[in-house]
Order: structure tokens, then sequence, then C-alpha cells
């Protein structure tokens, strides 16, 4: 198929000398052992994920950040907001912390 002459729905992609008989055809109902080595795409991978984060990223930092992020995401809560993040905790939708209940 080319640009200039789209094939048709009904019409096959191939031409008539590329079209096997049914005959030849393999066996549909038998399996195929089928599988793909993704270790090296992997790899590649992250080296662009590093190479996207850079030299100046400091994981332990990234994480004392989130944590006092998440202090003050939870503190001077009303009694309302309190017992609603404490049944979110006892549900174990959020982490617990400390004595289990977020900071006054």
């Amino acid at each position: 198929m080319s640009p200039h002459d789209p094939t048709l729905p009904d019409e096959r992609d191939e031409p008539a000398a590329a079209v096997r008989p049914a005959a030849d055809l393999p066996d549909s109902t038998s399996l195929v052992e089928f599988s793909v080595d993704l270790t090296s795409h992997e790899s590649l991978r992250r080296t662009h994920v590093l190479a996207a984060i850079g030299p100046d990223w400091d994981p332990v930092a990234v994480l004392r950040d989130e944590d006092r992020a998440r202090e003050l995401l939870y503190s001077n809560l009303s009694e309302e907001q309190q017992r609603l993040y404490d049944d979110l905790v006892a549900a174990g939708v959020l982490p617990r912390r400390g004595d289990g209940s977020a900071a006054s």
C-alpha cells in the first residue's frame, strides 16, 4: 500500500503471490512460546531518568522535605479534621506517624 494508492477496507494489503493458501498456514490452535528480555531497555530507562534528575539530586533531602510537608499538612487541625484524620489512619489509608494523631 502506498499513500497514493490506499488499500480499501475490503482489499488485501499484499500482492496475490504473497497470500498463502490456508493449507500452508500453521495450526492456529497451537501455542507459540514468546518471551521478551527487557533488561537492556530497563537499563537505558534508568540511565535516562538519572540523567534527567541531574547530579544535584539528594534523595535524603527530598524525603526530609516530604516529611516536613506532611507534618505541615496535618498540623493545626480542627476537632472534625482531627477525627477524620484519626479515622483515615485507623482504616490504613494514611500511615501511622508518631503516636498516630496529627500534630496540633
